[in-house]
């Protein structure tokens, strides 16, 4: 619960003393590009025409790198862009935004780029290029920015293991028509370089009686109607999810998983999170889970506000 407190204080704190970091005349400036901005991003999702979307993310993403290129911008919280996701690590030395597009009827592609924060508020951007649509195993590689897995990032979490800072990253991918996915995965940086590493080994399953390799990443996937816990429990230590079955007796088709009362979980043991394959000692009934809410509204927007506040909630409950 510290961390948390931590990493929310600073968000707060930033919100609050932008306008002493920024002058006056870019704050106004700011808030001007963030209107524009707002515009934009809503018609990625829900402008009629595909080639309106594209554009659309085009004029977004050439938007907010000019604002970005404003002093010290990376204390200005971009509020307004609740379709887009804005996250900063306790230790606040980047902030990391994530959002998606959506292609066509079936199918969203993910886009993000991270902020460093730097000492003389000059900007530092590394754009993030989602690559997961042209891979078969996206679970089992170590990945830059140009091919990264693609999520829209709803929480982070910072962790040292000999002097180096792990951060990870828990997501939600809409993939598919029938299914939705969300990922856990971990992101460093090169120590002589800074670039942003994505993956390594570090989800193990050594303590599960069917053996499994370690993976670079981790994810479910599950029916797109289903809702999912699937989020870090700071009481516990841990990230815990739903235990998934198919609800058709047909487990090669994972548009029909739903949640069966189980939880598993992975708890963080030496640089790599250890798979614990049963949370809780009892199963939950119908009705009694402690379900996230989507993190989309009834127009199939992402809604950051919304998932943050039900994280919230979630972090301050587990089942008895």
């Amino acid at each position: 619960m510290y961390k948390l407190i931590i990493s929310i204080s600073f968000v707060l704190i930033a919100r609050l003393s932008f306008g002493q970091r920024i002058s006056k005349s870019d704050v106004k400036a700011l808030h001007l590009k963030q209107d524009t901005l707002r515009k934009y991003a809503d018609d990625m999702i829900n402008a009629q025409e595909p080639s309106d979307r594209f554009i659309a993310d085009s004029l977004f993403v050439r938007g907010l790198v000019r604002a970005l290129k404003t002093h010290n911008s990376f204390y200005y919280p971009f509020d307004s862009l609740q379709t887009v996701s804005k996250l900063y690590p306790p230790d606040s030395t980047f902030r990391i935004f994530t959002w998606q597009m959506k292609k066509d009827e079936y199918f969203y592609l993910q886009k993000g780029a991270i902020q460093y924060c730097t000492a003389n508020g000059e900007l530092k951007l590394v754009p993030l290029f989602d690559q997961s649509m042209f891979t078969s195993k996206p679970q089992d590689s170590i990945r830059t920015n140009r091919n990264w897995i693609g999520a829209v990032y709803y929480r982070i979490i910072e962790k040292t293991y000999n002097n180096k800072k792990y951060y990870t990253l828990i997501g939600f991918d809409g993939y598919t028509v029938s299914s939705n996915r969300k990922w856990i995965d971990v992101l460093t940086f090169d120590d002589k370089t800074g670039e942003p590493i994505f993956g390594g080994s570090y989800f193990t399953f050594k303590n599960d009686t069917a053996k499994k390799a370690p993976q670079s990443r981790f994810y479910i996937e599950y029916k797109k109607e289903a809702g999912t816990t699937f989020n870090y429990n700071p009481e516990l230590d841990m990230i815990i999810y739903d235990h998934l079955t198919s609800e058709t007796d047909e487990p090669e088709r994972k548009e029909t998983y739903v949640p069966d009362g189980d939880f598993e979980g992975f708890k963080w043991e030496k640089g790599q999170w250890v798979h614990v394959d049963k949370v809780f000692n009892f199963k939950l009934k119908e009705g009694e889970e402690p379900v996230e809410q989507t993190i989309r509204d009834a127009n199939g927007n992402i809604n950051e506000q919304k998932l943050l506040e039900q994280s919230q909630k979630n972090e301050k409950k587990k089942p008895h």
